[in-house]
């Protein structure tokens, strides 16, 4: 499959070479064709990496992932013609995080709408997937660093959508049984909204590689 990966921080990196190491064409994408870091990249990453501006990686892509900081997100989607994502899936990985008072942030956009649902609306016709954006990198690219079973949700619109982007979580080692249809791309919302819980696990656990569990009652129910 055909990857376009927007954004050359961490996220963008681990993903792109999770993708590629699982045979998926990747191209990474950001402001431009120069850019350092993703020359860099697709130099020491092999014949199916490549690199280009946002617009290319859009247009490479059957797959869209967003893994610009949630800051400017909408700036870089907007950037791009919106006719050039069709109804393509767009996995949409960032989080509304505001640092303009410091550490730790507040979101930007919060309880009745969310960034999924604002990049959706940029993005009429495209299928947008919320997912990945509650465990830190290490860990969206090898769940198996942590041990024992832990979850990931996943929010769209979409249900062929969500089934694709399940699949490239599987690609990543994610099992099926553990990520989570919280449904339409308006459940974006509590999943951002975990984020200010998942800082302040971050600095109580002294750091970022941990993940939640979803645990079931065994009791009969009634």
């Amino acid at each position: 499959m055909r990857l376009g990966v927007l954004g050359t921080g961490v996220v963008g990196q681990s993903l792109a070479s999770g993708w590629l190491s699982a045979g998926h064409d990747v191209m990474l994408g950001s402001r431009s064709r120069t850019n350092e870091v993703a020359v860099a990249w697709a130099a020491e990453s092999g014949r199916a990496a490549s690199n280009g501006t946002f617009a290319d990686a859009v247009e490479h892509a059957e797959v869209v992932v967003n893994c610009t900081p949630g800051e400017v997100s909408l700036s870089v989607l907007n950037g791009v013609d919106t006719a050039a994502f069709g109804n393509k899936v767009v996995l949409d990985v960032s989080n509304p995080l505001d640092f303009s008072a410091g550490f730790p942030p507040t979101l930007s956009i919060v309880n009745d709408d969310s960034l999924g649902e604002a990049i959706q609306r940029c993005l009429p016709e495209a299928r947008v997937v919320k997912s990945l954006n509650t465990v830190t990198a290490s860990v969206m690219v090898e769940p198996s660093r942590l041990d024992g079973r832990h979850d990931l949700f996943v929010a769209g619109n979409d249900a062929t959508a969500k089934r694709v982007v399940t699949g490239l979580l599987a690609d990543l080692g994610w099992d099926a049984a553990d990520v989570h249809d919280l449904g339409g791309i308006d459940a974006a919302r509590g999943i951002e909204m975990y984020l200010p819980l998942w800082l302040r696990l971050m600095g109580t656990i002294g750091g970022a590689e941990f993940n939640v569990h979803v645990v079931r009652s065994t009791a009969p129910s009634g």
